[in-house]
């Protein structure tokens, strides 16, 4: 099981630090794992409020760190045939966005190449939410649909949109 870790409902407090703590991407390849939350954030941050309780290298380390308030809601791996074979298999993130930082960041669909568990990237594949510091929409979940589109929806513009591949 795949899952993002942080969200703005439960995100701590980290005062003017607006580039932590990074948002996570957790692989949970059997029960019982734990992640950290909320006694570390990341690879190997304490939590202000819980991280002198435990340490760090006790937990489970993140597949991958996300963006920092990037508010990674929903996610799913694209099963779909519509897109080209680079897709398949791979993790589409939908980022709500950050409310708490300067220079806003999220607002997007990133997607998580998965070759072997150990080698991840994250890229961009739709953006445009943002537009400077000025959000017009803010995604929340992604869908792959039976004839392989995906589905994004929308809490701020209140739409979901399909996106298509054609050759």
């Amino acid at each position: 099981m795949w899952a993002p870790k942080c969200n703005l409902s439960h995100c701590p407090d980290f005062g003017v630090h607006y580039n932590l703590p990074p948002d996570e991407l957790n692989h949970a390849p059997r029960p019982g794992l734990h992640f950290g939350f909320p006694y570390c954030h990341g690879r190997a941050i304490a939590d202000p409020g819980f991280g002198k309780q435990r340490k760090c290298e006790e937990f489970t380390l993140p597949a991958m760190e996300l963006g920092p308030h990037v508010a990674a809601l929903g996610m799913r791996f694209y099963t779909g045939t519509m897109f080209p074979d680079e897709y398949r298999n791979h993790i589409f993130v939908a980022e709500h966005g950050s409310w708490n930082r300067s220079a806003p960041i999220g607002y997007r669909i990133m997607m998580v190449r998965d070759t072997d568990l150990r080698t991840l990237t994250y890229e961009v594949f739709a953006d445009g939410w943002l537009q400077g510091n000025q959000a017009w929409g803010r995604p929340v979940d992604v869908l792959v649909m039976p004839d392989g589109a995906i589905l994004v929806s929308d809490d701020e513009a209140d739409v979901i949109y399909r996106i298509s591949y054609r050759k």
